[in-house]
């Protein structure tokens, strides 16, 4: 590499989330477009009665989301239609996208009426909307309050297209509240990075405005860092809701896990490829 890359560290996971806030697939491999990861938030939850996306940022509205798994049947590519999609009920049952009576299996799951819709239907300058609850808790913006959010255009993402998250920053959560159980899974990265045995920390807040290299093809725009909700505090599987969670990033990282990016160069990542900081 030339001078003006300085290796910062290595993806070690790598995941992609077809239906916008249910749980996703783990991947070596993945394209990513202009869009962000190939597939990712490619569908989406939306009540039919006030035309909102289904978001587990509202979970006394959706509060069995994260108990739904998402997988493509097929790897997506770029340029090619998009693969159907498997979903998987809490009791086990398995729906594909392209069923007739999916609409009304999922409804019957959620106890609302649904429709499961993809984002290549939400033509551009279309602006999605969904909801946030936020837990009665000092330090953040709002407190026991539901709030609405607009989705960018043409998308289910809530505010960019990648994100990613390194393990320097879910160590150091877990050493300021060494009680909590701060596994990936919580904040539903695209990307995560494990930097230089140096590099301690909130690591992610010194990139905001830089781009990283992945592998020699994708570049990847830093624009922000990520704040948090009540997302990352709720049960998942064997994760035990824990508003520790959100409370020990809100004090002593402005709430912020990660960072978001937009994308300067497709192309591919494979687990295990290296991270230059340019």
């Amino acid at each position: 590499m030339s001078n003006n890359h300085n290796k910062f560290g290595v993806v070690v996971s790598l995941f992609r989330y077809p239906v916008k806030s249910m749980m996703g697939e783990e991947l070596n491999a993945t394209e990513v477009a202009d869009r962000g990861l190939v597939g990712d938030r490619a569908f989406a939850i939306v009540d039919s009665s006030d035309g909102k996306v289904g978001s587990a940022k509202n979970p006394r509205k959706w509060p069995d989301l994260f108990d739904f798994r998402a997988t493509y049947i097929e790897p997506p590519h770029i340029g090619m239609k998009m693969p159907s999609v498997r979903i998987t009920l809490p009791d086990g049952t398995i729906v594909i996208n392209k069923q007739d009576d999916v609409d009304y299996i999922l409804s019957e799951a959620l106890h609302r009426k649904v429709a499961l819709e993809a984002a290549s239907g939400v033509a551009e300058k279309v602006l999605a909307n969904a909801e946030e609850y936020w837990p009665d808790m000092e330090e953040l913006e709002y407190r026991n309050e539901v709030t609405h959010f607009t989705l960018p255009e043409g998308t289910f993402f809530d505010c960019a297209l990648v994100h990613l998250l390194t393990t320097a920053t879910l160590d150091r959560l877990s050493e300021l509240y060494p009680q909590g159980r701060f596994e990936t899974r919580r904040f539903r990265p695209n990307l995560v990075i494990q930097p230089g045995t140096d590099e301690k920390g909130f690591v992610e807040n010194n990139w905001v405005g830089h781009t990283l290299l992945i592998g020699h093809q994708v570049r990847l725009k830093i624009t922000a860092s990520c704040a948090r909700c009540v997302m990352t505090t709720l049960s998942q599987g064997d994760l035990p809701k824990d508003l520790g969670i959100l409370r020990t990033a809100a004090q002593n990282n402005k709430a912020n896990v990660g960072v978001y990016a937009t994308v300067v160069q497709g192309g591919t990542i494979h687990r295990g490829d290296a991270v230059w900081l340019e």
